[in-house]
């Protein structure tokens, strides 16, 4: 169980380096200067985004158990590699919701632009491979706080410190293991 809630974590908190909502994050920060509601905020909203994907990626792999399925998420991890490379856009983002107080504002905010995003289609894979949900949702959520509390304290400082680039790299480098592996597992390569 450790192994999995490790791995979730760490897949999450590289994924999310220099992702949309951890960029995001540094700009609610730099907006409200209230970092309590902000990380209450992003708390909920992963909360609730993950868990909606484990289940959808929990509920796949019990309906769909057959050998496509299981190539179809390790594709998914290599998928996730790839996609991981692409850096994303600050501008792409849209904040002007002030007057739904902080705390909603960075819940709703964040529970939107998390839908789609790699992040939360990596936590619907792990679900699916992994058949537990709780474990899988505590490790993604753990990494996405792990990512998003420094964004959120330092803003702008964090991304100068820590070189985007070697982030995601280093996230699809793990994404890429994760697929192979799961692949030759369902080769029957590796027993």
């Amino acid at each position: 169980m450790l192994t999995v809630y490790s791995l979730s974590a760490l897949l999450v908190a590289l994924a999310e380096m220099g992702d949309r909502t951890q960029l995001l994050a540094i700009v609610l920060a730099s907006r409200f200067r209230a970092p309590i509601p902000i990380l209450f905020g992003i708390l909920v909203a992963t909360i609730a985004n993950h868990l909606l994907a484990g289940l959808v990626g929990f509920y796949l792999a019990d309906v769909l158990s057959a050998t496509w399925f299981k190539y179809a998420v390790s594709l998914s991890f290599i998928a996730m590699a790839i996609w991981t490379l692409i850096p994303d856009n600050a501008d792409d983002l849209e904040t002007d919701r002030l007057h739904l107080g902080v705390f909603l504002t960075t819940a709703s905010t964040f529970f939107l632009v998390e839908m789609g995003d790699k992040t939360q289609i990596a936590t619907a894979a792990l679900a699916a491979h992994f058949h537990n949900i709780a474990v899988v949702v505590a490790g993604t959520t753990t990494g996405m706080m792990l990512a998003n509390i420094p964004a959120v304290l330092f803003g702008h400082a964090a991304t100068r410190i820590i070189p985007m680039t070697y982030l995601r790299w280093g996230a699809a480098a793990v994404y890429l293991c994760l697929g192979l592996w799961a692949f030759s597992t369902t080769a029957g390569w590796l027993h």
